[in-house]
């Protein structure tokens, strides 16, 4: 049988929606929508980078509380309020994210408040980050 583990942030949001910041299933790690708030202070940043910045620290913790972290990420879904800001997130994402290389998938709908510019919801799968890796780059054939 499965362990389930279910893991909350202290978020306001996570109690009122009902919801976990991290599930992990046996090695799978499932990380809900997460935004740039600072857990300690609640503040947001105004800056893109400064919330991304933040958003990667969050998603670091949480993935730790199950005994992960950041390379074990296999998937991510960005998720981008004005699209002008593609440029600058998805180059803060390539360097935060260089030689772990995901999935990913890029969007820019209105998220739930305008003072969120960037918000990421990974997968991650525990052990992924030190596991053998094959790199196929069909460009190259």
């Amino acid at each position: 049988m499965s362990t389930i583990t279910k893991v909350k942030t202290g978020s306001k949001f996570e109690e009122h929606a009902s919801y976990s910041r991290v599930v992990a299933v046996d090695n799978w790690i499932l990380v809900s929508n997460t935004a740039g708030r600072n857990p300690v202070t609640k503040e947001i940043p105004d800056d893109v980078s400064e919330q991304l910045t933040q958003v990667f620290a969050n998603i670091e913790g949480a993935l730790g509380a199950v005994e992960s972290d950041l390379s074990d990420i296999v998937s991510a879904r960005i998720f981008i309020q004005t699209p002008a800001d593609t440029e600058t997130v998805m180059t803060q994402f390539g360097e935060t994210m260089r030689g772990v290389d995901p999935v990913i998938t890029v969007t820019c709908p209105p998220l739930g408040a305008e003072v969120y510019k960037v918000e990421l919801e990974v997968t991650a799968y525990r052990g992924a980050g030190s596991a053998e890796t094959i790199r196929i780059d069909t460009s190259a054939q």
